[in-house]
């Protein structure tokens, strides 16, 4: 699961970064022109309802594994605001748990 989270972060942030440093609008008012149309709007509603399931399962994967709330709260505010990026940050930089 590292690998593949490392191989789609990788490319992804770097793809992220150059679009945002040629986009003519902010992120906010990107995010705003997509909110007002109810098709576009139906897949930001769709991305953030799965980020917020990402967030929720990293916390309690953070609980699991005894690290602290502020470990997490990295991964969390990317994701709400990339919300790809913190879930593979965190899948890429988590050590991996075996049970028996």
């Amino acid at each position: 699961m590292r690998g593949l989270a490392f191989f789609l972060l990788i490319p992804f942030v770097l793809y992220t970064a150059y679009t945002m440093s040629i986009a003519e609008q902010s992120l906010l008012s990107f995010g705003y022109q997509l909110m007002t149309s109810s098709d576009t709007a139906q897949v930001v509603i769709d991305l953030y309802i799965m980020a917020i399931l990402a967030i929720v399962w990293m916390y309690y994967d953070v609980k699991q594994l005894d690290k602290t709330v502020m470990y997490w709260l990295p991964f969390a505010l990317l994701t709400l605001v990339f919300v790809s990026v913190g879930p593979l940050l965190y899948l890429a930089l988590r050590k991996d748990v075996r049970t028996n």
